[in-house]
């Protein structure tokens, strides 16, 4: 899964690849992300243990569950990741889509992978999953990532009030997809 869009120019210098997780991902990713500063102002969480997603990496690859990681390339060299939730607008079995998320280390943001990692996962979802959509949420604040939404081909949909706890406050969060058929 590369960039194969005509016309790259400078900034898009180098190819953004997807590909499964390694432990040696994980690792980087635990390094990368072990602080606010890491995954930025609209991820981080708190400290979170890291033996559930090893455990799913030794167990199934991070592929064929409810939820998925790949890692995202660029270059060759490692970047970031994407993962995809599985997420149901009724009955799971009969409704279910996925949700989409990244995380880019943060010397690799602003330049665009964000935008092409994101464009291949749904490529590479609605090429192998039956998902009529795919999703994904952001923080109302977080302008970077809607505007890489809308150019991968997401549309928003609505706000979600007060949906998210993070870094002790409720936060509102913007809903997009995009359809198999867009």
């Amino acid at each position: 899964m590369t960039d194969t869009r005509a016309g790259a120019g400078a900034s898009d210098a180098h190819e953004v690849a997807l590909r499964p997780v390694t432990a040696a991902d994980l690792d980087r990713f635990e390094a990368e992300f072990a602080g606010p500063e890491g995954p930025g102002p609209y991820q981080w969480y708190g400290h979170t243990p890291a033996l559930r997603t090893r455990q799913a990496l030794a167990e199934r690859g991070l592929l064929g569950g409810d939820e998925n990681m790949l890692s995202v390339t660029s270059g060759g060299a490692l970047v970031g990741r994407v993962e995809w939730l599985r997420r149901s607008w009724g009955r799971a079995d009969t409704s279910s889509c996925w949700e989409i998320a990244i995380g880019l280390f943060a010397a690799h943001r602003g330049r665009g992978i964000g935008t092409r990692a994101q464009r291949e996962l749904v490529e590479y979802l609605f090429a192998h999953t039956r998902a009529e959509r795919v999703q994904l949420c952001t923080d109302a604040d977080n302008i970077a990532e809607q505007r890489a939404a809308e150019k991968a081909g997401f549309e928003l949909e609505g706000r979600i009030r007060r949906a998210q706890w993070r870094a002790g406050a409720w936060h509102d969060q913007l809903i997009y997809s995009v359809l198999r058929t867009d």
